[in-house]
């Protein structure tokens, strides 16, 4: 795909016109935006280029384990409480599924049980003791344990099971899972009776990592990935309320990465007259709202400012819409602001993304901006080109003032499945807990907003492999070689922008919530768990 270049550069005449690009730029699939100073017109231009088969086997799985918005019974997770919302219906299991081995017809797999009646635990710390002695210095593996207790006839007392102890019965699914155990059936059944998407964290996140593992071994997890993309109305005067804007409002983890990354941008354009913001997934184009507001009070006059909005085809799902929503909004907002705007729509998934996409001009200040995006760019893992590294290299020759990176610090890129799905349960009972002091546990809005906004992704890492897995988060020290390896240099987060979040967290958050900041990089956390990195390169 190609574009042609502008003949006219930007100019900031001295009467009332304002600098804009030439209308006859737009070429294939991208469309540009304009906002004339000291007129009401709006003009804006938008050209937008633009099942899986199930057996009888997977039929019956949906129906009796299938808890979200998978399937056309629609049918979830059973609640735990007097009144359910009316979206969710009861629990598809049925009773002759809930009784003990022997009335269970599961089929032989890969492990069998061996059982050694003389060897009677009650608990895996009993377990753990007999194999190791209670005083070795020898650390054992929790995986080997639950191997182990799942071949034990005692083993629903040494898995928790019959203690209710929920986690314990969520780490040995997924062990089971991942070593194809003879019992993992069981071990599925059991879980569904514990689990509710209205009950505490641990039970509301055991929901839909179940949900992982049953789509996992129907091999139907893209599509129920695809299936629960965060629908959002489309936005009128009042701004509807989202499930996207409840998640900003109850938690600071999207606030925290667009104020960090959006103060290094203003750091890095102080001064500049003709700014050009490149977003690789913008979205509803939230994070640009107040940064238009501040470029327009500036003391000596309002920049001219272009953001090039790249966001897929899928996206247009969560938005209700096209980029032509986000380019109308941006736009209305700019020209209540008197600010000289275009607006640049790219429909391209940011591993498509070429350098002619991005209508480049001399004399731009380049900031480029990755929030949360990055990890689904596919690296070297996933596809011989390695998008991931190829679009930093990309961005890097374009010389920008700043490039800012937000990102999940969690590792569940490259981790074996059982690695992979420890990391998941660690980082997202975290999350579910952050959740749980914001809202009641019974807020329907709560519900769906958990459901298809934080479920999908939780969905996404358990149940899929290769290209059809896409939340591939790194941890930063990852994050930082790639960085590194592309010619990039840190660009440390200024003290008045650290202050201003930590000032938001203690004023608005709950005290659980944590700031720390090293090497000029800012990291959110709950409690104990750093949950989201912020940083800036150049």
């Amino acid at each position: 795909m190609s574009m042609q270049a502008s003949n006219r550069s930007y100019r900031y005449p001295d009467n009332s016109q304002i600098p804009y690009y030439n209308s006859s730029m737009h070429v294939g699939r991208n469309s540009t935006c304009y906002v004339q100073q000291n007129h009401v017109d709006l003009h804006y231009r938008s050209s937008d280029g633009g099942s899986q088969n199930s057996n009888s086997k997977v039929e019956m799985f949906q129906q009796r384990y299938c808890t979200l918005d998978s399937s056309s019974a629609n049918c979830v997770y059973p609640v735990h409480t007097s009144t359910s919302p009316q979206c969710l219906s009861r629990s598809h299991i049925s009773q002759h599924d809930r009784h003990s081995d022997h009335s269970h017809d599961s089929p032989a797999s890969a492990s069998c049980i061996t059982e050694v009646p003389s060897l009677k635990f009650t608990t895996l710390q009993e377990l753990e003791n007999a194999m190791y002695g209670s005083e070795s210095d020898i650390v054992s593996s929790e995986s080997s344990l639950i191997g182990t207790a799942l071949d034990q006839s005692n083993w629903r007392d040494l898995l928790g099971v019959n203690s209710g102890d929920l986690k314990q019965v969520i780490v040995a699914c997924g062990k089971a899972v991942d070593e194809n155990h003879c019992r993992k059936d069981l071990l599925i059944s059991e879980l569904e009776k514990m689990v509710s998407v209205s009950g505490e964290p641990m039970q509301r996140l055991g929901a839909y990592m179940l949900e992982g593992l049953v789509a996992r071994r129907l091999s139907t997890g893209h599509t129920l990935y695809k299936s629960l993309k965060c629908k959002e109305p489309q936005p009128t005067n009042s701004e509807l309320m989202s499930y996207m804007r409840l998640l900003y409002d109850i938690c600071p983890f999207l606030k925290f990465g667009y104020m960090s990354a959006n103060g290094a941008i203003a750091e890095a354009v102080k001064g500049e007259n003709f700014i050009h913001i490149i977003d690789f997934q913008i979205a509803q184009g939230s994070q640009w709202e107040t940064m238009i507001q501040a470029f327009a009070m500036r003391p000596d006059g309002p920049p001219c400012l272009k953001i090039t909005g790249i966001d897929d085809s899928d996206s247009a799902y969560a938005r209700g819409g096209g980029l032509d929503i986000v380019g109308r909004r941006l736009c209305s907002i700019a020209q209540s602001c008197r600010l000289p705007f275009e607006f640049n729509a790219v429909h391209a998934a940011s591993h498509e993304v070429t350098l002619e996409h991005l209508g480049i001009r001399y004399g731009e200040a380049i900031a480029v901006n990755f929030a949360y995006q990055l990890h689904h760019t596919p690296d070297e893992s996933v596809c011989t080109e390695n998008h991931r590294d190829r679009i930093l290299r990309m961005v890097k020759s374009l010389s920008p003032r700043v490039v800012t990176l937000v990102e999940q610090e969690a590792n569940t890129n490259t981790a074996p499945f059982f690695s992979r799905y420890m990391e998941t349960l660690d980082y997202y009972i975290a999350m579910f807990e952050a959740i749980d002091v914001a809202c009641q546990r019974d807020d329907k809005k709560r519900m769906s907003t958990e459901q298809h906004c934080v479920a999908r992704d939780i969905v996404n890492i358990v149940a899929c492999e290769g290209a059809e897995r896409v939340e591939r988060h790194e941890p930063f020290g990852k994050w930082r070689s790639r960085l590194a390896m592309a010619g990039y240099r840190p660009y440390p987060l200024s003290a008045l922008v650290n202050n201003t979040i930590r000032d938001l967290l203690s004023d608005n958050y709950h005290i659980n919530y944590n700031l720390e900041e090293k090497d000029g990089v800012l990291y959110l956390g709950w409690k104990n768990r750093k949950l989201v990195v912020s940083s800036a390169w150049r």
